[in-house]
């Protein structure tokens, strides 16, 4: 039975310590980089701590010199000025060296993880079930392959690596004080605390702004993505200012959403400084008792107040980081809720290929509900196709003609009942073994950016090009392809935009064909051509049917008088079965669903042409 889909949630999210663990598990591959990346960071590090001490060393002798009066400074070693300057000079090259290398490392570790991830998604999107895709919007699924991988990378590559850089400078600076001075050290440690519970108090106010600017963004792209595909719909009916006005709506939210995050920004960091400030007041004042009293060095305190830099400075970095680190596991979270939605139409542990098949296809007391829904939309549907034959099937909008062929190339599961093919449920097979024996024309024909002839051996790649001629020309479209500037090269825009509505749909019948599939399904694929090349396509596809199962849905006369049965549908039922003839005498439901079609038909063909058949006779003695 097919269990509910699962639709992509908008907030609730957490930035929690397991999310953590999970994306630095996906370092792994990439553990060389990230190691080097690391290694970097720690000497860099070493580098930075290194400084200050350079400055004692060079500050205290100046010290003494300038206490020895003139006599001093004649005395002075200026080596050490020279040295000390050497130093620095090599401790900021070694430090630039180092920076660039983890920076590097860091950048191209977190590159491949974003590739990695995109590529699961898109993997993912194309493995879930059509019952997740009915409920989840394109928009949101774009956001997550682009938009959150995009926050993910940025913080694996940048934020990581600079919140352990701030983390050692921490420990680094704070052992190197305790060292210097320990009852200067406790001084400058006073303020610290209140700066961790700011930080702590920060990342939890801010933790469900990055949900909901997520989801917002969800929404804007979705509008975007919605209004783009149906952007000749909105001129038609010249709606475009409305609809300019719903994505300005949802593009205000989304600003609002970012706002009230930069709201929360801008009152921690002038905190943050204000605390910053009274430390360094704090052991000015303390420092400068001791110096005065000779306990401290006068290159003591200049080393002591540069690292107390070094201390706001890991702390500001660590508050703005642990924004970009909140945010970046909120969309974290989405792209795994993503990764780890269950595909529910999956082969079962003992599905076997399914090999050459006759065609014989048999539905058995099918039951079927969209999941979510509290109707069945098929009930108790059975029937025999045999090989060979052509099943049209027939009914009103809504009574599920569309849901019958979904079910066998198994786009969704019965809720009861079974559907096989020559016997072997199509539960029991492997769904790629299962779709290769089926050729499907959907009554929207869509096609992909590229080339005709890549269209028409999307199933097929390594068809040759005089297949794929010869496709075409059984789905009649040869001849408008040849007449093209480039021919079976002339390139196709997105979704088939160049090409009408008649010829996209030749091609997509010129790529069923292609596969030369023993079941064939054909929803209302001659709807979009006119009567003439609809004639065409009909004289050749009664060829192709030949020892295939075919199933047509359609409303036309043409399409469905050959079939060798017909269903007719009412209510997700068969109502009433047999032949055209048979039906046409013997079923209302289906003589009016022909009389609406046939009277369509005659009102458009001229005068001189309308003749009296016996079908018409039969119509009229049925229709008021």
């Amino acid at each position: 039975m097919q269990s509910s889909g699962t639709r992509p949630q908008d907030s609730g999210h957490s930035a929690s310590p397991r999310t953590m663990w999970r994306l630095l598990r996906a370092l792994g591959p990439y553990r060389g980089q990230a190691a080097g990346a690391l290694i970097s960071l720690v000497l860099m590090t070493a580098t930075v701590l290194g400084s200050p001490q350079v400055i004692r060393w060079v500050v205290d002798n100046l010290a003494d010199a300038l206490q020895g009066g003139a006599a001093g400074i004649a005395d002075f070693d200026w080596r050490v000025v020279r040295d000390g300057t050497i130093i620095l000079s090599g401790l900021a090259v070694g430090r630039g060296v180092f920076n660039f290398l983890q920076n590097f490392l860091g950048e191209k570790a977190s590159q491949s993880v974003a590739f990695d991830l995109r590529n699961q998604i898109y993997s993912k999107v194309h493995n879930l079930s059509f019952s997740y895709h009915d409920r989840a919007q394109t928009g949101q699924l774009m956001t997550r392959a682009t938009n959150d991988v995009e926050l993910v990378r940025q913080f694996m590559g940048q934020g990581l690596f600079l919140m352990i850089t701030s983390s050692l400078m921490l420990a680094g600076t704070f052992a190197v004080l305790i060292y210097m001075n320990w009852r200067l050290a406790i001084v400058s440690g006073v303020i610290f605390p209140l700066n961790i519970l700011l930080l702590v108090v920060f990342v939890r106010v801010i933790r469900p702004y990055f949900g909901n600017i997520q989801a917002t963004l969800d929404k804007l792209n979705a509008r975007l993505q919605e209004n783009l595909s149906g952007i000749r719909v909105v001129k038609a009916f010249a709606r475009a200012d409305f609809e300019i006005d719903r994505f300005a709506v949802e593009n205000e939210n989304y600003r609002l959403n970012l706002l009230k995050f930069i709201n929360s920004v801008s009152k921690v960091f002038p905190a943050t400084f204000l605390m910053s400030n009274i430390q360094l007041t704090l052991i000015l004042g303390f420092g400068g008792n001791l110096v005065m009293r000779d306990a401290l060095s006068i290159g003591d305190l200049t080393a002591f107040i540069t690292y107390l830099i070094f201390l706001t400075m890991p702390l500001m970095t660590i508050g703005f980081l642990s924004g970009m680190m909140v945010r970046a596991l909120v969309s974290a979270e989405r792209i795994f809720e993503v990764l780890d939605t269950p595909s529910e139409l999956t082969d079962a542990p003992d599905a076997r290929g399914l090999g050459s098949v006759a065609g014989r296809v048999q539905f058995r007391d099918v039951y079927f509900r969209y999941a979510g829904q509290t109707t069945d939309v098929l009930k108790g549907v059975s029937f025999l196709a045999s090989p060979g034959q052509t099943v049209a099937i027939m009914g009103k909008t809504g009574s599920g003609k569309s849901s019958i062929i979904n079910l066998l190339p198994r786009f969704y599961d019965v809720s009861s009942g079974s559907v096989t093919i020559d016997g072997e449920d199509v539960r029991a097979v492997t769904l790629a073994s299962l779709r290769s024996q089926i050729g499907i024309v959907l009554q929207e024909a869509i096609l992909f950016s590229g080339t005709i002839a890549s269209n028409i051996a999307y199933g097929r790649p390594e068809a040759s090009q005089a297949e794929i001629e010869q496709a075409a020309r059984a789905a009649a479209a040869h001849d408008f392809i040849v007449e093209l500037p480039d021919g079976y090269a002339s390139r196709v825009g997105e979704r088939g935009v160049g090409l009408s509505g008649g010829q996209r749909q030749r091609v997509a019948i010129a790529r069923a064909l292609l596969l030369d599939p023993r079941i064939l399904i054909l929803d209302d694929s001659t709807s979009a051509v006119d009567a003439e090349t609809e004639e065409r396509i009909l004289e050749a596809l009664r060829l192709l049917m030949q020892d295939r199962t075919s199933f047509v849905i359609a409303q036309r006369i043409s399409t469905v008088r050959e079939a060798d049965q017909v269903l007719v549908l009412e209510g997700g039922r068969i109502v009433d079965q047999g032949t055209h003839a048979e039906l046409v005498a013997n079923s209302s439901i289906y003589a009016d669903i022909i009389a609406s079609q046939f009277n369509k038909d005659v009102a458009l063909e001229p005068a001189a042409t309308k003749q009296r058949s016996p079908l018409a006779k039969v119509l009229e003695e049925r229709v008021p």
